[in-house]
């Protein structure tokens, strides 16, 4: 018998295929603002060196507290962002509203 448990559950690739489909939408949707955050990041930080290069050259004059004022709305409208993704998993049925969400997180922390 356990070679039977076993063998049907090395024949499932991707576990999560076998939930619902609001758990696979949050997983998705998890998983790719988890890595759009992440590339958005590495831009950011190729573009800050660049600016400090450019800057330590005298090509550029850089306002600290303007770039600052830049990052943190930029924060801002991606948290915003993310929130409406969560509250518009929420909206979904109440029980598959509940695997959506579960899926986002899943998805968050596979990305």
């Amino acid at each position: 018998m356990n070679e039977t448990a076993n063998t049907s559950a090395q024949q499932v690739p991707f576990p999560y295929l076998e939930m619902g489909a609001g758990f696979l939408i949050g997983l998705s949707i998890g998983y790719v603002l988890k890595k759009s955050f992440k590339t958005l990041l590495v831009l950011l930080g190729i573009g800050l060196i660049v600016v400090f290069v450019l800057e330590s050259q005298g090509v550029v004059t850089l306002n600290e507290g303007g770039l600052g004022n830049i990052l943190n709305s930029g924060m801002d409208m991606f948290k915003a962002f993310a929130g409406f993704l969560k509250d518009r998993l929420d909206n979904f049925h109440l029980g598959s509203g509940f695997s959506a969400l579960a899926g986002f997180f899943i998805g968050l922390k596979m990305g």
